[in-house]
């Protein structure tokens, strides 16, 4: 038919060529609802709100924190010089001295309270009289006590800190006892400061430095250098690195701050450190221990974590597939069997993994036995489930033909229904296996057990966010290898069973008519 007469059809019979209301306006009035629910689910959930006042400086600097650490020195103000503290656990060890912190010494004068020295108790007055020898009386209390004579304060010639100079990058805080200037670029700002009482900027404030209120305390942003706080007794800095400090090993090692030729160097043939054990099994233990980092009890526990799916998994799959036989209909013919069954696989799965690891938590006490019984329970219900779906789906044809030659009940399922449904269920089986690594993880998160426990330990601190970091990686390389390994053993899974089907079905060595028929 050519374009003329496909026209004239079209023409005499115009109803069975335009198309419906329906297919005509579909694809316009689908997009238009794909819109008003967009609009309609930013009202409900009042997302202009959350993100107007989400502070987005916040989640900056917490995301900064997975992959920098800070240091932070307190220089406080004295009457004539300063005083330089850090934290008790500095990364930078017992004796911190950053070559980023400058000072500047002097010898100054300061009073100090000499100790009391103690009175010697003459009361003559109380010689043989009924009272206590050394008692004091109405004449002479004082001086019939034993106390403590105060002694007047002494001057003491000391060196001390008069400046100090703390330097972000661009920017710098340079800070005596009575004056503090902040330089960020090109812009400074002076703050007099009266000690205990205010501090005031002698410019107006840029917009990278806050002050609440007059006199109150100064905030100073270095981007992602770092911060300070400018307060009327003290200077509070935050110094930025970026990086992960002490991954290898903490302050306390012997190892800590030395180049990595020469840890190589005591590794191999150094002098022992460690009389009772060479060099390189004191390497691996304080790599091990690492006060910071944990590596030792973080693989544990990862360790843990993968143990737990796998198990669980396991577990669920071998119950789940006895199970799915009485729930198939066409496996099963008695109805209430299926239904049982049915019901009880809604029932494990109905209830969340989580839920389960919480009761499991109670029951068990914390540790991997909740974490691998709540996997167990949930999965037995969803691969139940699959299972008997994928039973309820074969080929009655292979069935019918093992049933013809005489074959007892249990050879018909072995050789007419294992062989079509065993690929799919190792395959599911797999999948499961792989996502319960991930999901071990958030019910470790309750108590389950696992590395989950000890990222949520690490999240609740809001300031150890490197290790989550850290915990996070090892998690993601975990479900990467999994996944692969996974689908690795799927592929290999399902070509070997194809290759089996269809040597069956064409064996080698007949001719093609012989084949066919």
């Amino acid at each position: 038919m050519n374009a003329d007469a496909i026209n004239d059809i079209a023409a005499r019979h115009p109803d069975a060529f335009r198309p419906s209301l329906w297919k005509r306006y579909a694809t316009p009035i689908g997009i238009l609802l794909c819109i008003l629910y967009t609009f309609y689910c930013a009202w409900f959930f009042s997302v202009g709100a959350v993100l107007e006042k989400a502070n987005w400086n916040l989640a900056g600097a917490y995301l900064a924190d997975w992959v920098s650490y800070e240091i932070r020195p307190d220089i406080e103000f004295k009457d004539n010089h300063l005083t330089i503290n850090y934290s008790r656990f500095s990364k930078l060890g017992s004796n911190p001295n950053p070559d980023w912190v400058t000072k500047q010494m002097a010898v100054i004068e300061r009073r100090v309270d000499a100790a009391p020295a103690p009175a010697i108790a003459t009361n003559k007055s109380s010689q043989g009289s009924f009272m206590a020898p050394g008692a004091p009386t109405a004449e002479s209390p004082a001086a019939s006590s034993d106390q403590s004579v105060p002694a007047a304060p002494e001057t003491v010639r000391e060196e001390a800190v008069v400046a100090a100079t703390v330097v972000f990058g661009n920017g710098r805080i340079a800070i005596t006892p009575n004056l503090v200037t902040v330089t960020r670029g090109a812009e400074s700002v002076t703050f007099d400061i009266a000690k205990n009482s205010s501090v005031t900027p002698r410019t107006p404030l840029p917009n990278w430095i806050e002050q609440r209120r007059p006199g109150s305390t100064a905030y100073v942003s270095f981007g992602f250098l770092g911060r300070a706080e400018v307060q009327n007794d003290e200077v509070i800095a935050w110094r930025r690195f970026f990086g992960w400090a002490n991954f290898v090993f903490d302050t306390n090692s012997p190892f800590w701050g030395k180049p990595i030729s020469e840890v190589a160097s005591l590794i191999v043939s150094g002098a022992r450190i460690d009389p009772s054990r060479s060099n390189a099994a004191l390497a691996w233990d304080n790599i091990l221990n690492n006060a910071e980092w944990q590596h030792g009890d973080v693989w544990l526990k990862l360790l843990q974590t993968i143990v737990m799916a796998f198990v669980g998994t396991v577990l669920a799959s071998i119950v789940a597939f006895p199970l799915a036989f009485l729930a198939a209909r066409n496996v099963t013919p008695s109805r209430i069997a299926n239904q049982l069954t049915k019901r009880f696989f809604d029932f494990q799965r109905s209830v969340d993994m989580l839920i389960w690891a919480l009761f499991f938590t109670r029951g068990f006490g914390p540790g991997p036995l909740a974490g691998m019984s709540a996997i167990f329970f949930t999965d037995t219900g969803t691969l139940g489930k699959l299972y008997s779906e994928a039973l309820e789906n074969i080929d009655d044809k292979q069935r019918e033909g093992i049933r013809s030659v005489g074959a007892a009940p249990a050879m018909v399922q072995r050789y007419g229904v294992l062989p079509q449904v065993l690929p799919v269920f190792l395959s599911q089986s797999l999948y499961f296996w792989e996502s319960n690594t991930r999901s071990a993880t958030i019910i470790g998160a309750v108590g389950a057990g696992g590395i989950g426990l000890k990222l949520w330990e690490a999240m609740r601190t809001n300031t150890n966010w490197a290790n989550v970091f850290y915990m996070v990686l090892l998690i993601l390389v975990v479900v990467f290898i999994f996944d692969n390994i996974s689908s690795y053993l799927r592929r290999k899974l399902m070509g070997t069973i194809a290759n089996g089907n269809d040597e069956r079905r064409a064996p080698t060595g007949l001719p093609p008519a012989a084949r066919i028929a």
